[in-house]
Order: C-alpha cells, then sequence, then structure tokens
C-alpha cells in the first residue's frame, strides 16, 4: 500500500488520474490483452501527457517502487502490469500528427497501429509496423516493428526518425541520428530497457489502396499449400509480404463447411504498390489449389491493418513461443503440419512469417539494436483458450510442439514474441548486440529502474 498522503502529493502533480485498488473501474484499467497475466499494482497512473510521465517516475523512484510501462498491454510477457508497484499508463497519449509534405508522422506512445493508420488514410500514406492494429506502436516499435510492408519498407524502428525519452532519473531527452545517438540506437531493437519513450517520429510510405486478403484451403491440404507457398515466397516481389497461417474459423465467419469442419491454411497479407502489378503478382497465389475461399481484394491500408484482429482477440488465456526458422524445410512443414493436428484448442493459431529477402535485410545488421536481420522465416505459435482449467493441457501442447521443431529453429528469436523465458532466451533475443546494450543500459539506468520488459540487466547493479 501506498500512503495516502503519498498519493494524494502525487495526484496534485498529475493532469490524468490516478486508479488504486479501492477504485471501482480498478480492474477494468489494470487488465491486459493476455488474461493469464493476473497482477495487482498499487497505483496506475494513467498519463495525460510528458509532465505526468516525469512526475510518475520520479514518484516511483522516491518511494523505492517497482514500476511497469503501460502502452497498448498488447505484449504477451505481460510486462505492462506489476505486482504491487506503479503501473506508468500511456493508454491515453494517443496524439497523431501527419506531415503530407515530408511524410513523416509524430505519434504518441499510447496509440495503436490502428489509431495511427487511421489517421494516415486520409492523405494516402502508411506505417510500416504491425500484423495487427490493436498491437501498441510504443511496444511493437521498440522491439523491432514486424508488419505489413516489412518488405518493401523494413521494419518500424528502420522508420523512426527521432523519439522523446523519460529517463530513469525523469530528464527528457530527445534522441535522433544528430542527438543522443547512442540511446537512438539502443531504443531501436532494446525495448523498453533505457527509458520510457513518450513519442515517435516516423517516416512513412504512399498506400492509399493495397490488396490484401487471404486464400483459405481445408487443412487436409496443409502440407501441399505450405510447399507450394515456400516456393512462391522465392520470387514473389518485395511489395509482396505474406504470412501462413493454420487456424479454425470462428463459428460465425461466412466461409464454406468444409473450412469450418476441418480447419484451415491460408496464406495471405498485402501488396503495397501498383495495383495491376500486384494483381499479377498475386495471380499464382490465388489461383493454386483453387483455394476453398479467397478473401482478397483492394481496400484501404487502413483496413488492412486490421484485418486480422478477430484473430487474437484480447481478453483469453495466451500463452506464446516462437523463434526464426533456418528454412522452411519439407521436413519442418510436416513437423508444422502433424503437431497442429493434435491442437486442443480450436482458438491456437500457428502462422509461419516470410518478412526476409527484402529491405530489412539490406540494413547493416549493427546499425540498430535489433538482433536478426538474416533470418527469412519465423514462427510463432499463438496458444488461445477461454477457461484457465484449461491452461496445463494447452501450455504443454505448446511446448511440445516446440521441442518437436528444435531441429528446425534458428539461433534467435524475435523479443516482441517472447514470453517469461528467461534471461538466455533474452540474450537470444539480441545476439550480437548484446553486450552493448548491457554497456549503456549502465549509462542510462544503473539501477535497472525499467525491470519490468524483456530485461537487459546492467553490469553495474540490478535490484
Amino acid at each position: 500500500m501506498i500512503a495516502e498522503s503519498a498519493l494524494q502529493a502525487l495526484r496534485a502533480s498529475l493532469r490524468g488520474p490516478v486508479v488504486v485498488p479501492q477504485d471501482s473501474d480498478y480492474d477494468d484499467v489494470r487488465r491486459i490483452h493476455n488474461a493469464m497475466i493476473d497482477r495487482r499494482p498499487a497505483a496506475i497512473v494513467r498519463c495525460a501527457g510528458v509532465a505526468d510521465v516525469v512526475a510518475a517516475v520520479k514518484f516511483a523512484r522516491q518511494h523505492a517502487l517497482l514500476v511497469a510501462v503501460r502502452g497498448a498491454g498488447h505484449n504477451i510477457a505481460g510486462t505492462s502490469l506489476c505486482e504491487g508497484g506503479v503501473v506508468i499508463d500511456l493508454s491515453r497519449m494517443k496524439s497523431v500528427r501527419v506531415d503530407p509534405a515530408r511524410r513523416t508522422v509524430r505519434v504518441e506512445a499510447g496509440a495503436t497501429w490502428a489509431d495511427l493508420n487511421h489517421e494516415l488514410q486520409v492523405f494516402d500514406l502508411a506505417a510500416t509496423g504491425g500484423y495487427v492494429g490493436t498491437t501498441g506502436v510504443s511496444g511493437l516499435t521498440l522491439g523491432g516493428g514486424l508488419g505489413w510492408m516489412v518488405r518493401k519498407h523494413g521494419l518500424a524502428l528502420d522508420n523512426v526518425l527521432a523519439v522523446d525519452v523519460v529517463t530513469a532519473d525523469g530528464r527528457v531527452l530527445t534522441a535522433s541520428a544528430s542527438e543522443n545517438a547512442d540511446l537512438f540506437w539502443a531504443v531501436r531493437g532494446g525495448g523498453g530497457n533505457f527509458g520510457i519513450v513518450t513519442s515517435f517520429e516516423f517516416k512513412v510510405h504512399p498506400a492509399g489502396v493495397v490488396w490484401a486478403g487471404l486464400t483459405m484451403h481445408p487443412l487436409t491440404r496443409a502440407t501441399s499449400v505450405l510447399r507450394f507457398w515456400r516456393e512462391y515466397e522465392k520470387t514473389a516481389p518485395e511489395e509482396v509480404t505474406n504470412g501462413a497461417l493454420l487456424f479454425h474459423p470462428p463459428a460465425e465467419l461466412p466461409l464454406p463447411e468444409v473450412l469450418h469442419h476441418e480447419g484451415i491454411v491460408g496464406v495471405g497479407g498485402v501488396y503495397c504498390g501498383a495495383l495491376e502489378r500486384g494483381e499479377q503478382a498475386l495471380h499464382p497465389l490465388r489461383q493454386f489449389g483453387p483455394p476453398a475461399a479467397d478473401t482478397f481484394a483492394q481496400i484501404p491500408y487502413s483496413q488492412a491493418q486490421v484485418m486480422a484482429d478477430f484473430l487474437w482477440p484480447a481478453g483469453l488465456q495466451n500463452y506464446w513461443k516462437s523463434s526464426y526458422l533456418t528454412d522452411l524445410s519439407d521436413a519442418a512443414i510436416e513437423t508444422i503440419v502433424a503437431r497442429y493436428a493434435t491442437v486442443p484448442s480450436r482458438r491456437t493459431l500457428v502462422v509461419v512469417e516470410h518478412n526476409g529477402d527484402g529491405a530489412m535485410n539490406r540494413v547493416d545488421e549493427g546499425a540498430t539494436a535489433f538482433g536478426h536481420r538474416r533470418w527469412p522465416y519465423n514462427l510463432l505459435v499463438t496458444s488461445i483458450w477461454d477457461s484457465p482449467a484449461e491452461s496445463d493441457t494447452n501450455i504443454r501442447w505448446t511446448r511440445d510442439f516446440f521441442d518437436a521443431m528444435q531441429p528446425f529453429l534458428a539461433d534467435g528469436v524475435y523479443v516482441n514474441y517472447l514470453g517469461d523465458e528467461g534471461q538466455e532466451r533474452v540474450r537470444a533475443a539480441y545476439g550480437t548486440q548484446y553486450d552493448r546494450l548491457v554497456a549503456l543500459k549502465g549509462k542510462y539506468d544503473p539501477t535497472n529502474f525499467f525491470r519490468m520488459n524483456q530485461n537487459i540487466r546492467p553490469s553495474v547493479s540490478t535490484p
């Protein structure tokens, strides 16, 4: 518990409210995407602006309180929620300011990718980052920023021009290529380890109307579909960013009965380029099979940004495992298909992303703190279920799936897909960048004040 007098002083220093366990809206405010994470912070500071963030940081330091930082609360590990400490909640900070002449946008840290691209759509522009619209701009960008334009325009963090950061000692710094350049390097991939980024400036790209959608086949054809997709991706232009996924559709989705009965292997994504060329580029994908259903259409990019949101609804039990793949071999495909055939929950999805052979790979490996640019494929097992009583079964199935895939996994993992998996997996996420990140952690956060994250521990002093 925090003393009432201390809370009163904190409230007096803020524009936004402070929510505590006694408040009627406490349970709603503390709720995050993954229902498996059930922690009770002593206070949630709902920041209205940068001054509130600074005040919250100084308050937590003064009272030696554990701090978690929340953007959209979408991260699977649930690090945006702490037990007994202070949550610095940025979710009300959603300002978006577009400069169409410069093709840049300034966005606050509480915005989601749906928020951002909704505003950009007015100008026929889009920001690269995010496969799901409910994902927060901040958390995704700080860890990398895969999304529907990654092959054409790179990671979200590759498109960051500058950030504003509140450091562990309450300073407000701007970081860019010309100002606090070491901090700018660190936050582009190093997550929330170095401070609270309150706003980002991105370069954005023309993408008014795009081709977007999904081709769907019965799961019984999964092996042949995945093999075809692997070969298709070898010649697909950079304007195409596609993924393959195995899932069972919601009952209310209007699809052929065979797909509801057997489940789906789907291949789809976004083509961001000249529409007539997109139709030609997607033709082989849309003809193979042919698919039992095909949703590809010309739609605004802001709609493409949210087209997969229904597959990952908030408020359910989630447990994920992920790693890059060395290759999408026949044996890897066969293992994926065989393991998914035993899935215990119809809500669970397995995704294979193809992010490589494009703009992300042309950025020098040491240019940012992002750990791995050379692996073209990424495997993501997102186990989702309704009841906590089903947790043991679903977690065991996920771990067994991941163990069976070990022969095909690369020595790296995308940090944004990590759960609570220990320090060695954090090291694996950063690879050769890790030692430099440790040194910069010692400079900007030597006491590990920001440690509710995929933590990079300073070498000097760790609580």
